[in-house]
């Protein structure tokens, strides 16, 4: 078998499996790269060739990314060779990585930062409702119920579905934008001069804000989602609702957010006060 055959039927597999456009990308790109670094067939892969491309390739590289890509290549020769060419390779321990998060002041900041008014309502209701970017992608006009004031989600990580509620404060902003969706012939809540919105214009649109809001963070769509989660939590929101908003499927992935609110750390006394 080619590699070229290898990767269309790896292709094939991960689509049947309903797996997300970006687990096939990813799951591709690891077995190409490793095809190609050794120029061998699939059949010829070894063991000791993943081990030496990883010493050679991804020794500076994060755990989750050598995690990522071992799953992949066992995914892909598992399914498709039936033999496990990842066997007896020692996973890394995967870090904890307390994730960025902006103080409220840093968000109002943010968004005044943000020059027009469709690109503010995109931002804004990421924070409001603790989005990932392709959620907010994906989302179309129909997907609101203002009668309920709630919103779905659908099909998101893990092919979830889930509800949010839709922010008073931003109720009357978004019926506008869904009349002039509507009028437009558009089927989506958001969308760029040719169709679709890809992530990276959103991406683009905070990294901008952030550089002019003066914000000496690393930000991204992602930490607004961060954001939300902690706001909630120092407000007294219990932990397993934030799990139900976020759409986490394990609450210990929740649980980070109990161990990053500095505003949580701040109302923590040291001992010392009671001597």
């Amino acid at each position: 078998m080619t590699p070229q055959e290898f990767l269309d039927k790896l292709r094939i597999e991960l689509k049947i499996s309903k797996n997300s456009d970006h687990t096939i990308r990813n799951y591709t790109k690891s077995n190409q790269e490793l095809l190609n670094f050794h120029r061998k067939t699939p059949e010829q892969i070894t063991p000791d060739d993943v081990k030496l491309y990883m010493s050679e390739r991804l020794t500076e590289q994060a755990a989750s990314t050598i995690i990522i890509f071992l799953s992949a290549l066992r995914y892909a020769f598992s399914t498709i060779l039936n033999k496990d060419i990842t066997q007896g390779i020692k996973r890394p321990k995967r870090e904890r990585k307390i994730p960025a998060v902006l103080t409220k002041e840093e968000v109002r900041r943010l968004f005044e930062a943000i020059p027009t008014k469709k690109s503010k309502l995109m931002v804004s209701l990421i924070y409001a409702c603790g989005f990932r970017v392709s959620e907010l992608t994906h989302l179309k006009t129909s997907d609101l119920d203002f009668e309920e004031m709630i919103g779905h989600v659908r099909q998101a990580k893990g092919k979830k579905d889930r509800i949010f509620n839709i922010p008073k404060f931003l109720a009357s902003k978004l019926k506008k934008h869904i009349e002039d969706q509507k009028e437009m012939g558009q089927e989506y809540l958001f969308t760029g001069p040719k169709g679709s919105l890809s992530d990276r214009n959103i991406q683009k649109i905070v990294r901008e804000a952030t550089k002019k809001a003066k914000i000496n963070k690393k930000v991204s769509p992602h930490t607004l989602r961060h954001s939300f989660a902690t706001h909630l939590l120092e407000n007294g929101t219990d932990i397993r609702m934030i799990q139900e908003l976020l759409g986490h499927a394990d609450l210990s992935t929740t649980q980070i957010y109990a161990h990053i609110s500095p505003e949580q750390i701040k109302k923590i006394p040291s001992p010392i006060e009671d001597l």
